[in-house]
């Protein structure tokens, strides 16, 4: 389908800087741009490619003005990023959804599967499990004995749900991902060796959430591990038993939160992330990349460092760590000069 410039103007409530008869009918970043397509410019430290770019059409910030010739036609927005992305929601939207249910699937008599589903081929549905209206259920996933999976979910290939465990609407679990799977509950016996603690609960997750691939979220011991609302998880996360991760909070990948512990809403944690159990994180907390975290976090905290500390204590102690080899130079010099004196004294 092709789109001229006027029309996504409209849609967009955008500026047509240009000819605003220009077409396009797919999407290309700026640097690849072609013929045909439409791209974005949010980031200043790209601007030298709206310059030379092919692309037919470029969305713009209202602020920019070109200090070049452009060849693309321009559409100038509030807000470049967030109306490219909103193309980007229409077109996936917009595209054609799989349906039925193919005869190499296992579903056991007990199930129950929603309207306009798809479940594909060597999918594994047990007793008891009901899959919402419009889910959709790619090959090689299994859903345990009672799972329960909302309407208009993607639950992609590969992925495991253990038994008792729930998934909200409009959720979307990519591949190789595991729900559900026994925390890490081992104690102590009398002989040295570690018994294991039987994990009875489940995991549940709220609308609106993304786990990305390969990340696994652990069952809880008892009750249950809870990812809310909104909640947007990278790929190759780690959720221990008992986590509960507050609505709209985003993950980077190889994050990992151990049991018990509790995050808050809108907080960010950056890649590697690492959080001790049974903490407490507060709202709208910020955890740099690699950050080790040992101890609770009040709201609003920005903390960044191994172990983490404040960020404007982190960068001041950062200050002191780079310059030790100096400082113990001098040290060492001021020991000599000392020795010095201390024998002309005697």
């Amino acid at each position: 389908m092709k789109f001229t410039a006027e029309m996504l103007a409209a849609a967009l409530g955008g500026e047509v800087i240009g000819n605003k008869e220009t077409e396009v009918s797919t999407f290309a970043k700026i640097e690849e741009g072609h013929p045909g397509a439409l791209s974005f410019l949010a980031n200043p430290k790209y601007e030298h490619y709206i310059y030379t770019t092919a692309s037919s059409i470029v969305i713009v910030n209202k602020s920019f003005e070109p200090q070049q010739s452009v060849a693309a036609t321009l559409i100038k927005v509030d807000d470049a990023y967030a109306c490219f992305a909103k193309l980007l929601e229409l077109y996936v939207a917009n595209k054609p959804r799989k349906k039925g249910v193919s005869d190499k699937a296992v579903i056991d008599a007990s199930a129950e599967i929603g309207q306009n589903c798809y479940v594909g081929a060597y999918a594994v549905i047990d007793s008891g499990a009901k899959v919402g209206d419009g889910s959709c259920i790619f090959p090689h996933v299994y859903l345990g004995d009672g799972v329960r999976v909302g309407r208009n979910c993607t639950i992609n290939a590969g992925v495991k749900i253990y038994e008792g465990c729930v998934v909200g609407d409009n959720v979307i679990i990519h591949a190789g991902a595991v729900i559900g799977a026994d925390g890490f509950g081992f104690a102590p016996n009398e002989n040295g060796e570690y018994s294991k603690i039987p994990q009875i609960g489940n995991v549940v997750i709220e609308d609106d959430v993304e786990i990305g691939a390969n990340t696994c979220i652990d069952r809880a011991t008892m009750g249950s591990t809870i990812i809310h609302k909104g909640v947007k998880l990278d790929n190759l996360i780690q959720i221990g038993h008992n986590v509960v991760i507050g609505e709209n909070t985003v993950s980077a990948a190889q994050a990992g939160i151990a049991g018990t512990s509790k995050v808050g809403s809108n907080c960010m944690l950056g890649g590697q992330v690492g959080i001790a159990g049974h903490l407490h994180i507060g709202d709208r907390v910020q955890l740099a990349s690699k950050s080790g975290i040992s101890n609770n976090v009040a709201d609003g905290e920005v903390m960044m460092g191994y172990p983490a500390l404040p960020v404007s204590k982190f960068h001041r102690a950062n200050a002191v760590f780079r310059n030790l080899p100096e400082l113990s130079k001098t040290v060492s010099k001021l020991e000599k000069e000392l020795k010095q004196l201390l024998d002309a004294e005697k």
